[in-house]
């Protein structure tokens, strides 16, 4: 005898990135699909559901809402529970949103997905050319978002009421535009125009633009983060007009083309392929096609790679298109602004700041909430995304923290270092860490930090218990953050510059993957003592001095140091980050004490004049202006000088340190390393003396350049695997020890393979970052892990 099914009711609550991208209709198609009855709504926790069916067909929809999700849904926990009362009449439906304490988060801005880009370029589609075409699996997020839950009203697009047509797709939940919040059409949706260079007003604005960029003018286009100022990337007059008017000497340009162009021009992998074509879209660094045309050399001076990225909004789309069509095929996009200010958002602040640089203005009339810079990565030796400044298309996804216990760790908020700035709200075993914002002595940097971190405190309605800044008192975070445990009452913790960075790159490589293309997950022993190499430019030390080439071990608990580079005086302070002669100077000071001048003949070429020496010399006797520091930073910029690479003045952070990395490149299989001195006891301490004794002879000897600044790298990475065999003695250390690679020079991709390789070799299991920068983007992220732990624990 047949019986009826038992009908039983589930309250099912999922979390994670799961509003703005077509979860709900997912839960609806899957209840329907399987005759379930019940309910879908967002709300501030994430996706409440209430669900009734006969047991099987629950299971089979628990199962389909994870394994079945939307493209940019990322499920961090689903909980189920049993649900009261009789099942509802009728058919499953979703309701609307309802309160409740913050606990999900905005899914980052996503690249145009193929059926949008589909449908821009099909004339017999409603949306045919319309720059603004999205849907749930594409288009602006964060940068249109002021509130959660993700709701049009709680966006910018609630200032552009739908149409019947638009109105309709977004109440079918059969239709890709369901409950897409940003949906809009001609009809409805924002518009596009052109200002300036005698636009005609009834002219297609794509097209005008298009025109304009054949003709090697510049124009700046307003985008989904920000402005961008284009040209056509093939034009050096054009590209030499664009760097005298931005005032960017020597900093390499971004560059805009569609797959197939530029795969003709650079190098593209799979692994390449896959970061270019995913919903994140970053520049990718490439390395070019040794057939392929060249480029003007200005768009990327002393480089041997280039910024690439895919045309990632409709807008985009259609500008690349039209471009094609008048012969053009690479555009520079570089950010709307002048020199190391924060890119342009608002079209009257366009007006007001770009003209002077673009001849044109392609304008839109969506406002951006949210300044959303580029992303960009490279990649590393193993084919891993290797980011340098994580923004568009990743910030604000949550990292889940995969440590033992994270999850019962109290709120806290970190406020990052000082150069690329981003902050860390860390609560329930996941970190949100916010986009790149940048150098928080500019003060239009500030106040975009200032207004960012109100804008994550109020969209996650989140109240810190512990704040965590950085060691040094000088900083404009730490600072802040002071005021603000005074303000709200919160436990202030101080962290280690290179503690931070040491446990930045555990919990990254322990991350399981946030996006597609990030790394891959790596087993972290969170109970055994880890070596953390730590490379960067400087950051406050234990002791008060200035750090930067550091090893440590330890862990979450703290790290002590057990290895450094020798201090070299900084030549007057902080001008020693834009001059790299004054490294070089102070450097062989170092190395040969009062002989040094005549050490130096071989490159007193790139030495200032007289007076100057003399300045310097004074200064390092007296120590006026010198304090000690152990930077690797420092160490590349000298060496870099030694071979004349910008010894006079860098126009840009890291400018001459990336020059001699790429001049190394192609000599990144030689054999031969510069040797050091690993001195002191108990704390072993590399000296250099060695080592510029041989690159000042090999530059005697006309060794090319390119060699000896390969032999350098190689006798660095030397230099850092004997003091971690020392460390590894002294410690007595197992086999399988963790080691940890952070801080900005560890981005270096001819340092770090063969470091990762002398590692490996002595029997060390590497961890690297793969979705946070090892700069300073990542501290925060690092110090959030340290204090909420400690607050824990203590």
């Amino acid at each position: 005898m047949d019986h009826a099914p038992t009908i039983t009711g589930r309250r099912i609550r999922v979390r994670g990135l799961v509003q703005g991208v077509g979860f709900r209709p997912h839960v609806w198609r899957v209840a329907r699909d399987l005759g379930l009855s019940g309910w879908v709504a967002n709300d501030g926790d994430g996706v409440d559901i209430a669900v009734w069916g006969d047991g099987p067909a629950l299971d089979a929809f628990a199962a389909r809402l994870v394994d079945d999700a939307p493209p940019l849904a990322r499920v961090t926990a689903v909980a189920s529970a049993p649900a009261d009362g009789p099942p509802p009449a009728g058919p499953f439906v979703i309701v609307a949103s309802h309160g409740g304490a913050v606990r999900t988060g905005i899914v980052p801005d996503a690249a145009t997905c193929p059926a949008c880009a589909a449908e821009i370029r099909d004339a017999g589609q409603r949306r045919h050319g319309y720059a603004f075409t999205n849907c749930t699996h594409c288009g602006p997020r964060l940068t249109i978002a002021g509130a959660i839950p993700w709701d049009r009203a709680r966006t910018a697009m609630a200032a552009f009421p739908m149409c019947d047509a638009c109105a309709a797709e977004y109440a079918d939940p059969a239709d890709r535009r369901f409950h897409a919040q940003p949906i809009a059409c001609p009809d409805c949706g924002p518009r596009l125009w052109l200002e300036g260079a005698d636009a005609d007003p009834s002219a297609d604005p794509i097209a005008a633009t298009a025109d304009l960029l054949a003709a090697g003018r510049i124009v700046a286009v307003k985008g989904l983060g920000g402005f961008h100022l284009a040209c056509d990337g093939l034009d050096a007059e054009a590209v030499a007009m664009l760097r005298a008017r931005k005032r960017r000497d020597a900093k390499p340009f971004a560059l805009m083309a569609p797959l197939a162009v530029v795969q003709a021009y650079a190098q593209v992998s799979p692994a390449a392929r896959a970061a270019l074509t995913s919903p994140a879209a970053p520049i990718v660094l490439l390395p070019p096609r040794a057939d392929a045309p060249v480029l003007p050399p200005a768009l990327a001076p002393d480089q041997d790679h280039w910024g690439w990225m895919l045309p990632y909004t409709p807008l985009h789309h259609l500008l690349c298109d039209a471009f094609a069509a008048r012969g053009g095929r690479v555009l520079v996009m570089t950010s709307g602004n002048l020199s190391d200010e924060p890119q342009v958002t608002d079209n009257d602040a366009a007006r007001a700041g770009l003209t002077a640089i673009a001849d044109a203005l392609l304008l839109h009339d969506r406002p951006i909430w949210n300044r959303l810079d580029d992303s960009v990565v490279a990649l590393d030796d193993t084919g891993a995304v290797m980011p340098i400044r994580r923004a568009r298309g990743y910030a604000p996804a949550p990292l889940p923290v995969a440590v033992p216990g994270a999850a019962d760790w109290p709120a806290t908020l970190a406020m990052g270092g000082e150069l690329k700035a981003t902050f860390c709200l860390l609560r329930d075993g996941a970190a949100v860490v916010s986009q790149h914002i940048g150098d928080l002595e500019k003060a239009e940097a500030l106040a975009d930090y200032r207004a960012m971190l109100t804008l994550y405190r109020d969209l996650h309605q989140f109240v810190p218990a512990v704040i965590a800044v950085d060691a040094h008192e000088a900083y404009l975070s730490t600072t802040l953050g002071q005021a603000l445990a005074e303000e709200t009452g919160a436990r202030l913790i101080r962290v280690g510059h290179h503690h931070a960075h040491m446990v930045a790159a555990m919990v990254d490589a322990a991350c399981p993957a946030a996006m597609a293309d990030a790394a891959v997950t790596q087993a972290v022993d969170w109970d055994a003592p880890t070596l953390g190499v730590l490379l960067d430019g400087l950051g406050m030390g234990d002791d008060g001095t200035l750090w930067g080439g550091e090893i440590l071990l330890g862990g979450l608990d703290g790290a002590a140091r057990v290895g450094r580079f020798a201090p070299v005086p900084l030549l007057g302070g902080s001008a020693a980050m834009r001059q790299p002669w004054r490294n070089l100077v102070a450097h062989l000071h170092a190395a040969f004490g009062a002989d040094w001048q005549a050490q130096a003949a071989p490159v007193a070429a790139h030495l200032p004049d007289a007076a100057r020496l003399s300045m310097a010399q004074a200064m390092l006797d007296s120590g006026t202006n010198c304090p000690p520091c152990s930077s690797a930073g420092r160490l590349f910029d000298a060496a870099a000088a030694a071979l004349g690479l910008y010894p006079a003045e860098i126009s840009h952070e890291a400018q001459a340190a990336m020059a001699l990395e790429a001049l190394a490149r192609p000599f990144a299989a030689e054999e031969h390393a510069y040797q050091v001195e690993i001195t002191g006891d108990p704390l072993p301490t590399i000296g250099w003396a060695p080592l510029w004794r041989a690159l000042l002879g090999d530059v005697a000897a006309g060794v090319a350049p390119g060699r000896i600044a390969a032999r350098f790298h190689h006798g660095v990475a030397a230099a850092v695997a004997q003091a971690v065999a020392r460390a590894m003695a002294d410690h007595a250390l197992p086999p399988g020890t963790q080691v940890a690679l952070s801080g900005g020079v560890m981005q270096n991709r001819v340092l770090v393979p063969v470091l990762r390789q002398m590692l490996g070799a002595m029997g060390l299991r590497v961890l690297a970052h793969g979705q946070v920068p090892a700069n300073d983007g990542g501290l925060a992220l690092g110090q959030a892990v340290i204090a909420a732990h400690l607050a824990h624990t203590t």
